[in-house]
């Protein structure tokens, strides 16, 4: 295979990036230097910036509790991410229905593109369920405009509510998942949320990783 592929896959890195540390001299085969566009085989030694490099076995799948402050990304620019709170050896697997840096709860991490794509795309319709603090009291008016949707600039978003633990928190149910999706629906009506909580996401839950950094699946 490619080598920034070979990279790619045991890293997590993009190919871009990967062709990026080949041009700066980084990547070595087999202690030789090497060029972009070479060859590697899974038994060959590839190492980046010294450390030997291993193609993942098999399919992996974690499943952790995201905290507030966190990006689900590689590049943080300049804020912490989800792979600064796992060990190394899982930085190959990748982040399935993300989760914005000011939210926290459920977040699985897979090399395993078939069951990323069954619950990511929208066409399998997994329910995600969240915990919502808002700034104020939820009008009725307002639940009742939530609940048959409220028009966003990428489309109709409808949740489905039910009363929290006091005035100002609801749980949300939903079979969407577009960026940021919550926050915009209340704020398109005069809302703020202040906290935001994924406690399900298809068949996980959190109290699977509750005082946990991560479980294996």
């Amino acid at each position: 295979m490619r080598i920034n592929k070979f990279i790619a896959q045991a890293t997590g890195l993009s190919r871009r990036a990967a062709d990026q540390a080949i041009a700066e001299g980084r990547v070595k085969l087999n202690d030789q230097a090497v060029s972009v566009g070479s060859n590697a085989l899974e038994t060959d030694k590839v190492t980046l910036n010294g450390r030997v490099l291993r193609l993942p076995a098999q399919k992996q799948t974690i499943l952790i509790n995201k905290p507030v402050g966190f990006v689900c990304s590689r590049d943080g620019q300049g804020s912490r991410t989800i792979y600064d709170i796992l060990p190394l050896e899982l930085a190959h697997l990748k982040p399935v229905g993300r989760l914005d840096k000011d939210s926290s709860g459920v977040l699985l991490l897979t090399n395993d593109g078939d069951l990323a794509h069954r619950l990511a795309h929208p066409g399998f319709q997994k329910e995600k369920r969240y915990i919502t603090t808002l700034d104020k009291p939820l009008e009725i008016v307002d639940q009742m405009k939530v609940e048959k949707g409220i028009a966003l600039i990428d489309g109709l978003s409808k949740l489905d509510l039910k009363p929290g633990t006091g005035p100002t928190e609801w749980q949300v149910t939903m079979h969407q998942g577009r960026n940021r999706q919550i926050r915009r629906t209340f704020q398109a009506i005069g809302y703020e949320v202040t906290a935001l909580k994924r406690v399900q996401f298809g068949p996980y839950r959190i109290e699977q990783v509750e005082g946990r950094r991560f479980i294996n699946l």
